[in-house]
């Protein structure tokens, strides 16, 4: 096994022999429930009128613009963006110097209904070929109404590439969720995995549906139009409202936020894989099929094997629904897909897996239930060092408030639990060691809560 890079400053070496000292702390046998008890703004979603929704000034000019990763690897994107009355160009153009757009990329358009509701022109453009660790430069739009953004390609693929990531969950579009966006963006995290549960537009009837996800478009756009956001769909995603005459489920989520599935060879937008510079990342659909034979049963198998530890050392799953999960709200709603691929994430050293879903924030330690079955083997998980870290960050800010009940006494595989808005960063410093941090957002300031050192299962 190749040498570990022995190149970190003096600094870095101390930080991370101080977190490792505290990591041995957070990983005693005694889980900590948090007694805080923060200011909350109400749970109610923003006024219309709020300037975070204003729409761009021009006619037709672009809005609610993102940014995805394109490809498999990091050297391309998918630029998404919507203009509200008319087609009008589906070019991007894009280069390295602000004052000269050399480049070219043609996209794809197309609308749809929902209810009555009728939706601007949705416009996604792959761009690829891009250059690794480089800025560049995009506009869309034409004339008056053209914008200008700018994202950063991520760092060629290696083992000893540093990267940090930013985890918000079940964000939604309330004075919280400002809260939480805002802090994330003074993280100085470079891509957001983002965990499910987007807009809570669901949560609205008619025309208000569509309505609310044109808001939050606009509203992270102040993220999103600037560094890739990897994409996971949650229960809000599933908009089946009957009621309506809408039962196609996923429908405006689908139409609006494209992924690379294809990439990773996947047959379903709501499941895939990226690589980006040290970490595979695998998401999964916990609302789609997930059982043995089902495509995505068949795809994980295969994509699992298909990582390769050497170059892309950090493997992480994101997917909404907690397999651990000691708080009232959703208690247990995981235990399905658990025990379908719980074995597979210890028998391919899964690093870290990240879900939404439960509006609270909880770290387990390693821990496994691989041993139970219906009919015989321990009932309760118990420790594992093969096994993944699990983190529930479902408290991006939504609608639908804090889930506040946790289960009394807290399990001994709970490490740490918390009734808070915030979100988390991903810090990767090399093949072997990672600094992560909850950050709760602390009656309007952002607050370190929960941090340890992640130490890779493969090296």
């Amino acid at each position: 096994m190749a040498e570990v890079t022995r190149s970190h400053s003096l600094p870095l070496q101390l930080a991370v022999t101080f977190f490792v000292f505290l990591s041995l702390l957070n990983n005693g046998n005694a889980g900590i429930t948090s007694t805080f008890i923060r200011t909350e703004w109400p749970a109610l979603d923003i006024p219309l009128d709020n300037k975070v929704f204003a729409v761009p000034k021009g006619h037709n000019a672009p809005q609610q613009v993102h940014i995805t990763q394109g490809d498999y690897d990091g050297k391309a994107v998918i630029i998404s963006w919507v203009t509200p009355d008319e087609p009008r160009s589906n070019i991007v153009h894009y280069g390295k110097s602000g004052n000269n757009y050399e480049l070219t990329a043609k996209g794809t358009v197309t609308n749809y209904t929902f209810y009555e509701y009728k939706s601007g022109y949705i416009h996604h453009c792959l761009v690829g070929d891009l250059e690794y660790n480089t800025k560049y430069y995009y506009k869309i739009g034409s004339g008056d109404s053209a914008r200008e953004f700018w994202f950063q390609t991520p760092p060629k693929l290696g083992p000893d590439t540093p990267y940090k990531f930013g985890i918000i969950g079940d964000l939604g579009q309330t004075f919280n969720s400002l809260s939480t966006l805002e802090h994330y963006i003074q993280s100085g995290g470079q891509t957001v995995l983002f965990l499910g549960d987007l807009t809570y537009a669901d949560r609205y009837q008619y025309n208000d549906v569509g309505l609310r996800w044109d808001t939050w478009g606009r509203f992270v756009e102040r993220s999103t139009a600037y560094q890739p956001w990897i994409w996971t769909a949650g229960n809000h995603e599933i908009d089946y409202l009957p009621y309506m005459g809408e039962v196609t489920p996923f429908k405006n989520y689908l139409q609006r936020y494209a992924t690379p599935y294809l990439a990773s060879k996947s047959s379903d937008p709501l499941w895939y894989a990226i690589r980006r510079a040290s970490a595979h990342i695998i998401v999964l659909s916990s609302y789609s099929p997930f059982v043995k034979y089902t495509p995505q049963w068949q795809w994980l198998g295969v994509e699992l094997q298909n990582v390769d530890r050497e170059k892309t050392p950090w493997l992480i799953v994101l997917m909404h629904v907690p397999f651990y999960n000691s708080n009232d709200a959703h208690f247990m709603e995981g235990e399905s897909m658990r025990a379908v691929y719980e074995s597979w994430f210890i028998q391919y050293k899964v690093d870290v897996v990240f879900a939404g879903h439960v509006h609270a924030y909880e770290r387990s330690y390693r821990i496994s239930n691989i041993r139970y079955n219906v009919t015989s083997g321990y009932p309760y998980p118990v420790p594992d060092k093969s096994a993944p870290v699990y983190i529930t960050v479902g408290d991006g800010g939504n609608k639908a408030g804090l889930a506040s009940r946790f289960r009394d006494p807290q399990p001994e595989y709970s490490a740490f639990r918390e009734a808070s808005y915030g979100h988390s960063t991903l810090d990767i410093k090399n093949r072997t060691h990672a600094i992560y941090h909850w950050n709760r957002n602390d009656d309007g300031k952002r607050a370190e809560t929960d941090s340890f050192v992640l130490r890779n299962q493969y090296w």
